[in-house]
Parts: structure tokens; sequence; C-alpha cells
């Protein structure tokens, strides 16, 4: 079933292409979430039609960082109740934003028609699309690792503890080792200089080159900003409230950096083939 579903997908493919990045971490509270909101709306403002998908589909809180209020959401679409265009709400600059759900489903117990669902709800979405970034869960569960390996840049944020690094490349190694994922993109995040930045980067490719076969590429230091402490408490932000500090200023960077990166000529850079990476690799794992 799913796999009839997929031959249609293709079918319906539209033309325009879309970028597709997985913001995640392995570690949670490393600011995952405030770079995702933040790059999404930094490129906004660059003129580009940007969707963040809340990937958290435990425990959503991409809508709680900005003060939205959702109404439905992305089980209503699974269970058949509405398409995914109804559930997206409007963010700062028109980024779109699909919110997940605050309990306890996630991509490993879908059904087939849930599968299907989601296929059918993301081939169908009429409203063009320039970049999707999906905010994953922390840890190194299935749904983390299926977002992942779905999308066509992975960009990890870590920050300078040990427990960030050492999650980081736990998640690495398997999606390496696993899945085939041989590049990863880093955020240096929270750190008190451009130099610890790059020890935090020369710290975490130390380890890979040793023990895996990837290649990791430090595409941003954002460094520590109490500003972004502020946005957070304004439910703002930090790129809107206070877009010339030196956080803001970073994550710019990184947005116009981002859009810079090449999109696949080829069915990967649908939104479509994205979901449907996503849930024929859940399924078959599911069969495993």
């Amino acid at each position: 079933m799913i796999e009839d579903q997929a031959s249609s997908l293709r079918k319906m493919s539209r033309n325009n292409l879309t970028k597709v990045i997985a913001v995640t971490g392995g570690k949670g509270g490393v600011g995952k979430t405030n770079v995702t909101l933040n790059t999404a709306i930094a490129m906004a403002k660059l003129g580009k039609k940007v969707l963040v998908l809340d990937a958290d589909l435990g425990l959503a809180n991409v809508d709680v960082m900005l003060g939205l209020r959702v109404g439905k959401n992305i089980s209503h679409v699974l269970a058949g109740e509405c398409s995914l265009e109804d559930i997206l709400i409007e963010g700062p600059h028109g980024i779109l934003i699909a919110p997940a759900t605050s309990g306890t489903k996630n991509m490993a117990e879908l059904s087939p028609t849930e599968h299907a669902g989601l296929i059918r709800a993301f081939s169908e979405l009429k409203i063009p699309i320039d970049v999707l970034l999906v905010d994953t869960a922390a840890g190194i569960s299935d749904m983390v690792l299926s977002f992942s390996r779905a999308s066509q840049d992975i960009m990890l944020v870590v920050c300078n503890e040990p427990t960030s690094l050492t999650d980081a490349y736990a998640l690495m190694k398997i999606l390496n080792r696993d899945h085939g994922v041989f590049k990863f993109k880093v955020v240096a995040n929270m750190v008190r200089s451009p130099r610890e930045g790059q020890e935090l980067f020369a710290k975490l490719s130390k380890v890979t080159n040793r023990f895996l076969d990837v290649a990791l590429e430090l595409v941003a230091t954002v460094p520590y900003d109490e500003n972004i402490r502020k946005a957070v408490r304004k439910q703002k932000a930090i790129v809107d409230v206070f877009p010339g500090s030196p956080a803001a200023l970073a994550i710019t960077h990184l947005a116009k950096q981002a859009l810079s990166w090449p999109v696949p000529a080829q069915p990967g850079g649908h939104l479509e083939f994205f979901i449907e990476q996503l849930v024929n690799r859940q399924a078959a794992s599911n069969q495993g």
C-alpha cells in the first residue's frame, strides 16, 4: 500500500524544488528550536517562503516559542480530519509552521494508513515552498533518525558541553554506520567567542575523523547572547527584536549561507519525495 502511494506520488511531483534541512542535535537544551525558528525567519526576511515542520511529534514547542495559537495539528491530518494546509499557522514574516501534537504519537507508531495519509498530505500541499526546515526531537529515536536521513542536509546544533558532544557523536555514528549518511553541517551554538566555536568543532572532528567515515563542515558559530533570553521571554525571534545583536547577526549569516546550499536536481528536491523517503524508510525499519 505504501509503495503504491509512493509510485503515484512521483507522478504528482511538482516542478518547484524545495530545500529540505533537518535541524537536530542529539541532546536537548542546545538551542536547536531557537536556531531553527530564527533561521526560518531570517530566510523569510530575505524573501523566501519557508515552512517549519515541528517534528517533535510528542513534545511540540515551536508554536509556544513564538506565542502562536494552535487549533489543529499534524495528528488531525493523520486522522484524515483535515489537510496539511488546514493546520498551517503563519508566523513572523510569513513563515509557515506545521505544528505537532503534545502527546505520545511518534513516527514508529504510525499505521500504514497514517503513512499513506502523511504522504498524501504533503503531495497535496499547493503552497510553493522554497525551504522546509525540520525541527527534530532531541535524542536518537527512530523518529529523529527518519527525519534526518530523509532530508537533503543535516544541521547539527552543538554547544560546549561534554554531553552535547557525546550525544552529537552518537547520532552521527548511527546515521553514518546504519544509514549511510556522510555529511553533517555543524552549528556551534552559545559559544563565548569564535575561537571557542572553532575549538568545539575541532573536538568533534577529532573523534569523528578517528572513528567515523563522515565529512563535517562548521557552518556557523552563534555566540552566547543575553538578548536570546530576552527574546524568548517576549516569545519573539531575536532576529526580529534584536536584529543587530551578535547572535542575530550570526544566524542571519547562517540563513544566507544555507540558501546557497545546492538543491539536488532530482526528486529529492521535492517536498513529496522528502515525506516519501521518510515514510518508506520508517516502514522498512518497522518490518525489519
